[in-house]
């Protein structure tokens, strides 16, 4: 690592794009949108469309699924139901539906939030500090705005599971079918396997690839891509290895 701090090129001239512009070319030309993001970094309107987009996610599984359902399945999976009278059951899925939906929707409110927050702290430990670039706190906090927003897409398609699929298989914890544990049973597979497994997901792994782009263009490509990815990834594996060994404590 270099012992001297590098510091990035003051941003290109040129006019800017709209957030819709970007948005979409972050879908299609990443390098293109955060080129655009380095010449003015903003990070407001990606936020307010991840909680919207949380937040429909949440009332729509509370308003078709049913947070008592839910609860109940999670009692079920847990293997506490066969020591519980149907009292005990009822009384159990009424206190957890109750606090549950609370929770579930400030969860969806501020969630987003916190999650952004870690993932730019993180990038400007990463550009900063490793890589000895130089970017603000703001450029940091846009660039993973703008690098979460295919979790839209894995919004819409947990909707659809959640419209059209069947309500008694739902699972809140894993609700799109876009990793392997997806299609694993719940109740036959172990729990730090299904950890693992719903942890594979392609949207992480997109998310990640666009982590990379955009730290490196706004850098001005001070910093390789694949480099910022594979620290992001480094991360992420952590905290993949905590989830599974949540799941063997439990």
């Amino acid at each position: 690592m270099s012992t001297h701090m590098v510091k990035a090129s003051v941003d290109p001239p040129g006019p800017t794009h709209s957030f819709w512009w970007r948005w979409l070319n972050v879908y299609i030309s990443p390098g293109s949108a955060f080129q655009d993001i380095a010449r003015k970094p903003e990070f407001i309107y990606p936020l307010i469309v991840g909680v919207v987009g949380a937040l429909a996610v949440t009332e729509t599984m509370l308003a078709k699924i049913g947070m008592e359902r839910i609860v109940r399945h999670a009692i079920e999976q847990s293997g506490r139901a066969s020591s519980m009278t149907a009292d005990q059951m009822q009384q159990a899925i009424h206190q957890g539906a109750t606090v549950g939906a609370v929770f579930a929707q400030v969860v969806a409110l501020v969630g987003p939030v916190i999650f952004l927050v870690i993932v730019a702290a993180l990038g400007l430990v990463i550009v900063n500090g490793i890589f000895a670039a130089k970017i603000d706190f703001k450029t940091s906090l846009s660039v993973a705005a703008y690098a979460t927003l295919p979790g839209v897409i894995s919004g819409l398609m947990s909707v659809a599971v959640i419209l059209f699929g069947d309500p008694e298989t739902f699972n809140p914890n894993n609700a799109a079918p876009t990793n392997p544990g997806y299609f694993l049973n719940p109740v036959e597979t172990s729990k730090p396997l299904l950890a693992f497994a719903g942890s594979m997901d392609l949207f992480s792994f997109w998310i990640l690839a666009l982590l990379g782009i955009g730290y490196a263009e706004v850098t001005r490509r001070q910093v390789k891509p694949l480099s910022v990815s594979l620290v992001y990834l480094g991360a992420w594996l952590v905290w993949v290895l905590g989830k599974v060994g949540l799941a063997v404590l439990m």
